[in-house]
């Protein structure tokens, strides 16, 4: 499944509550998408400016009472617990620079299976925080 949404409000219909949304700030966006990607589940993707040396391109965030879809990561690492936050990285060696690694933070909140997606070269602790602040 992947249904485009017209805005946070149809997402916040899917879930039956408001979509989680990060706290701590984010780089600057160039634009946004809201996805449905399961039949309970939705994905926000922050697609980044990436025009500045070394920015981080984009940035995605599921939520949902389900799972979320697997994703096929080649060549990924094993992946490890922070917390009570699964990690897992891979290369991406064909992508763009700023669309590699991609590194993929799992965990659950509030009845909310929650993944959190980046892509482009993020600090772990970066990513983490983002993902406490959700």
């Amino acid at each position: 499944m992947h249904e485009p949404l017209e805005g946070i409000a149809e997402a916040d219909a899917i879930l039956g509550r408001p979509f989680p949304l990060p706290s701590a700030a984010l780089p600057l966006a160039r634009w946004v998408d809201v996805v449905q990607v399961a039949e309970r589940g939705v994905e926000v993707a922050w697609n980044l400016d990436d025009t500045r040396a070394e920015a981080p391109a984009r940035l995605a965030l599921y939520a949902g009472l389900e799972a979320p879809p697997e994703r096929d990561l080649p060549g990924a690492e094993d992946a490890r617990e922070e917390d009570t936050i699964a990690v897992r990285t891979a290369a991406l060696p064909e992508a763009q620079p700023s669309l590699r690694p991609v590194t993929e933070l799992r965990w659950q909140r509030d009845g909310l299976h929650l993944r959190l997606t980046a892509q482009g070269p993020w600090e772990t602790d970066a990513l983490l925080a983002l993902a406490r602040s959700v």
